[in-house]
């Protein structure tokens, strides 16, 4: 498979395993997409890992086999591999940020209840979602583990999170540590905060970079329904319309983030 066909492959897996990601990377600049859709293609390759199978130690074994990869100690043997590799190799990606992305989903190997407390369970967002838009960032020539941009990343993991919630419960699990309308809300409202705080800093990333950010597009308003309205978590009834969800994108892309 050539590099173009891997992109391909990468955009395609992208944009059905991840849509609102494939819609921000599709309304960054071309040149830059290629990169962006090899970080996702990854991220979801390694998100999928505690779910394929039943199998802890098969669920573990998928998460080493990435491990090995960006360590160089296992050949590119997945087909998104090279392109990820060649993106490390040019942007100079942190190994150690990727690493987190993928230490972040042994949590979720073999339990019903992975999170302890909101503790763990920020922690978790900061890892996994966090430092993957990190890695964005830096992949657009930003800098490596921006404190701001990993705040923002959580949050957006937070929203993603809730979205999942009645996919999490019908599959058995107990996603949050305490499920109850106003835990979420408060939960809701510590990611706004996050958002707010993170807004200064984020005027440092460069330029350039700023296409990375567009992923998050959704993360206020998600959180701004829960942190209202909690119970629509459980109902399965946040987020937004597919004409209030684009628009909100074009905007931000037009402004510049």
């Amino acid at each position: 498979m050539n590099n173009d066909d891997a992109i391909s492959a990468c955009a395609a897996h992208v944009e059905r395993g991840d849509p609102d990601r494939f819609l921000a990377v599709m309304a960054a600049p071309p040149p830059e997409r290629a990169g962006l859709f090899a970080l996702y293609a990854f991220n979801l390759e390694v998100a999928r890992a505690p779910w394929v199978t039943q199998e802890s130690i098969l669920s573990q074994m998928r998460l080493q086999f990435w491990r090995d990869l960006v360590q160089r100690e296992a050949p590119p043997s997945h087909e998104f591999a090279p392109p990820l590799m060649a993106l490390v190799d040019e942007k100079h990606l942190d190994i150690n940020e990727l690493l987190r992305v993928i230490d972040a989903r042994e949590v979720e190997i073999g339990t019903k209840t992975p999170f302890a407390d909101h503790a763990a369970l920020w922690r978790y967002f900061e890892d996994g979602a966090g430092a993957l838009l990190g890695l964005a960032v830096q992949a657009l020539g930003g800098p490596s583990a921006h404190h701001d941009v990993v705040a923002l990343g959580s949050a957006q993991g937070l929203a993603n999170y809730l979205l999942a919630i009645p996919a999490l419960e019908e599959a058995g699990r107990h996603p949050l540590p305490d499920g109850r309308p106003e835990a979420i809300a408060t939960l809701a409202v510590e990611g706004l905060a996050r958002m707010d705080a993170a807004r200064l800093g984020l005027r440092n990333v460069p330029k350039s970079a700023r296409p990375a950010l567009l992923a998050t597009w959704r993360t206020r308003a998600i959180l701004t329904q829960a942190a209202k309205a909690p119970e629509r978590v459980a109902q399965g009834a946040l987020g937004q319309s597919e004409f209030a969800r684009r628009g909100s994108l074009l905007w931000r892309a037009f402004w510049g983030v």
